[in-house]
């Protein structure tokens, strides 16, 4: 869940970011970016034509939970909206995760090099283990 503070939540902030910011385009969604616009926040455009009620707000989350994954790892002040196509409505996490990664990249607003996780057994394999 965002923290409030990092919600794009009136309609004037909706319609400046997306008329001033920066967009592009991908099979599932389209990214609008303003650098830099203050604090960190996003807010996401899910409209009918995606599906009904439960599937548009299944979206929203997946979305939702995408964009906090990656909001701390964006310049500082970048707004985004988020607007998802009717074929979001199929996709899943990775891939929605997968064209959001894109379009960051293809605004130069993309996430910095995340944390990667230590394997948890940091040896080569062995002969004795392979065999």
């Amino acid at each position: 869940m965002l923290p409030r503070p990092s919600r794009v939540r009136r309609p004037d902030d909706f319609r400046r970011i997306m008329r001033r910011g920066r967009k592009a385009g991908r099979r599932l969604l389209s990214v609008h970016a303003l650098v830099p616009d203050g604090t960190s926040r996003a807010g996401f455009v899910v409209g009918r034509s995606v599906g009904g009620s439960v599937e548009r707000h299944r979206v929203t989350r997946r979305l939702r939970h995408l964009v906090a994954d990656r909001l701390d790892y964006l310049p500082e002040g970048t707004a985004l909206v988020v607007r998802a196509h009717p074929a979001a409505a199929g996709a899943g996490s990775a891939e929605l995760g997968a064209d959001l990664d894109a379009a960051l990249r293809r605004l130069g607003v993309a996430p910095g090099p995340r944390p990667v996780a230590a394997p948890s057994d940091p040896s080569p394999p062995t002969a004795a283990r392979l065999g």
